[in-house]
């Protein structure tokens, strides 16, 4: 990859980054004293991890729309995307995802799925507890496969 399209991508990346940390303060910060009888607390937490999900997801995009890997506006885009970025593509790039990121966020795209189409359910405590750790074990995992796809690009 050249100079000019390497140091697009990583500024792309980091003000991506950016944007992620910023969310994962905040549902760091809503999760703290997590009560299963604080409905509000609860829903603000699921919507931080809803808000995660979405911004790590976009960090993807831009690593799918930067190289030959578009996905379509198929239904099963979200899905699409996930599983590409375990891929490498010969000659083009590394894989972005480890399985185990692949699978933690492969749950919370479930979850945001549920959060942003069921409406008048009530919240899961243990779902979204459960939901909750997927978000905090798969911050620092990004960050490290983030750094070593770039080293590999290097």
């Amino acid at each position: 990859m050249d100079s000019t399209r390497l140091a697009l991508l990583k500024a792309d990346l980091a003000s991506q980054k950016m944007s992620i940390d910023r969310v994962f303060t905040f549902l760091q910060s809503r999760a703290q004293n997590l009560d299963p009888d604080n409905i509000e607390k609860l829903e603000s937490v699921a919507y931080q991890i809803h808000n995660f999900y979405g911004s790590v997801e976009e960090l993807l995009k831009i690593v799918a729309t930067h190289f030959e890997n578009n996905i379509s506006d198929s239904s099963k885009w979200h899905s699409l995307l996930l599983k590409r970025m375990t891929q490498p593509v010969q000659d083009i790039r590394p894989s972005f995802l480890s399985m185990e990121s692949y699978e933690l966020l492969n749950a919370l795209r479930a979850f945001r799925h549920f959060f942003r189409h069921a409406y008048g359910v009530s919240l899961d405590f243990h779902q979204l507890e459960a939901n909750l750790e997927r978000a905090l074990k798969l911050k620092s995992l990004l960050d490290q496969e983030t750094e070593k796809f770039l080293c590999q690009l290097s």
